[in-house]
């Protein structure tokens, strides 16, 4: 099994500044909704992803996240970090879209269409089997301990804020990270046979 590459970390724009442009585009300058989304989007398409969204149906999250903040920013005061604020919003756009698509049935015209989805889907893009692995042990791990570390270990944000996205206490949060690395790290140990 082949170690996971995690890419070189981007530089991020404070928190500061991210919840200052969203305070200024509510005020309705539109330079600052525009540094507001660019800041912001990397992380909600990646969290929306990981919270359970096919890649196809996570741009469309994503975009939906950003519609519903920027309709209510008028009442974003500023009393939590704008990214705080947004992933929160984004946990409710994946859950709103689950339930909308559990009630309507999919069609598909091909006999095995589970084979012909995986046949559909890029194989020799650089370390795709290593993103593949690492979906897929995130996917072995029980929801709330996957969100929790996506949050933290894989957007970078505070446990404190990671609290205030999950609606739980910051122990909690902790607690589900913790869980999550040592199933992880047992995982990997029986994959390689150590």
């Amino acid at each position: 099994m082949s170690t996971v590459a995690l890419p070189p970390p981007r530089k991020r724009p404070k928190e500061e500044s991210i919840t200052a442009w969203a305070l200024a585009a509510r005020g309705g300058d539109t330079e600052a909704v525009e540094r507001f989304v660019r800041a912001l989007d990397p992380d909600v398409r990646r969290y929306v992803t990981f919270l359970g969204a096919d890649p196809q149906s996570a741009d469309d999250l994503a975009q939906d996240t950003f519609l519903r903040a920027l309709s209510s920013l008028h009442r974003f005061e500023g009393r939590s970090s704008a990214r705080t604020w947004l992933l929160a919003i984004a946990r409710r756009a994946v859950i709103d879209g689950i339930r909308h698509n559990s009630a309507r049935p999919r069609l598909s015209g091909a006999a095995d269409w589970e084979a012909a989805a995986e046949r559909g889907q890029p194989r020799d893009l650089p370390g795709f089997d290593d993103g593949v692995v690492l979906a897929e042990l995130l996917d072995a791990l029980p929801d709330d301990r996957k969100e929790a570390f996506v949050l933290t270990q894989m957007l970078g944000l505070p446990y404190a804020e990671a609290a205030l996205v999950t609606g739980c206490p910051i122990g909690t949060v902790r607690s589900r990270v913790a869980r999550a690395r040592v199933s992880l790290v047992q995982w990997l140990g029986e994959a390689d046979g150590t």
